[in-house]
């Protein structure tokens, strides 16, 4: 597996985990927080993508 990959999906659970707390401070619905995972996977995809090339 690649190293960068494993990167991206550490920094992956960190996200979640940081958005979770916020999600409870800013008290996001469902749809706000699936949005916002959708986001950030499609940015890790491209930042990854970019290195490929």
């Amino acid at each position: 597996m690649d190293g960068g990959l494993i990167l991206l999906v550490f920094l992956a659970f960190l996200f979640a985990w940081g958005l979770n707390r916020v999600r409870r401070a800013f008290r996001l619905g469902p749809v706000g927080y699936v949005g916002v995972m959708v986001v950030f996977v499609i940015a890790m995809l491209l930042v990854w993508g970019q290195t490929k090339l």
